[in-house]
């Protein structure tokens, strides 16, 4: 686990994004994500899922749509106060509340209805575990691109967007 705030960079097809991780709201899903960085895991993934209006996500697919193996899943940290707001990070999962591994995804628009209300299934919401500091641009044109269907997923972009590498800054 980690207490502390980090920076990393995601490198993409379309440009960079800085993002500071907060360690201190989040050390459990931070320590996690930081592990795949440090891994070198997210190079080549692809953003496969982009919702104009609402948010890109990443971190788990490679190019030809075949997800990636991942570690177990993080407890979800939800409840630490971070709101999921415009630029914020945030973790993927299933209806599972604690099933988020890899994937994660930047809030294109301040999205309240994300937020932990309650522990039970419908309240957990998405645990916020950082934000966008630098290349909210190049995340606001991942946001833009035309999307369609693909490999039995949906709003997939038309023209592959990769992350070519996330590092430490």
């Amino acid at each position: 686990m980690t207490a502390e705030t980090v920076t990393i960079v995601i490198t993409t097809s379309k440009g960079e994004i800085e993002v500071e991780l907060w360690g201190e709201k989040a050390p459990k899903t931070v320590a996690n994500f930081l592990s795949y960085v440090d891994d070198g895991f997210f190079g080549d993934t692809i953003f496969h899922r982009v919702m104009p209006g609402f948010m890109i996500q990443g971190g788990g697919f490679v190019a030809d749509m075949s997800q990636k193996s991942t570690r177990g899943p993080v407890e979800n940290e939800a409840d630490n106060g971070v709101a999921n707001s415009r630029g914020t990070i945030a973790m993927a999962r299933t209806s599972d509340p604690h099933s988020a591994t890899a994937q994660f995804f930047i809030n294109l628009v301040d999205n309240g209805f994300l937020n932990h209300t309650s522990k039970d299934s419908r309240g957990w919401g998405y645990c916020a575990f950082g934000k966008v500091t630098s290349g909210m641009d190049v995340v606001d044109a991942i946001g833009g691109v035309a999307t369609g269907n693909r490999g039995g997923h949906q709003n997939v972009p038309t023209a592959q967007v990769t992350i070519t590498g996330v590092r430490r800054k």
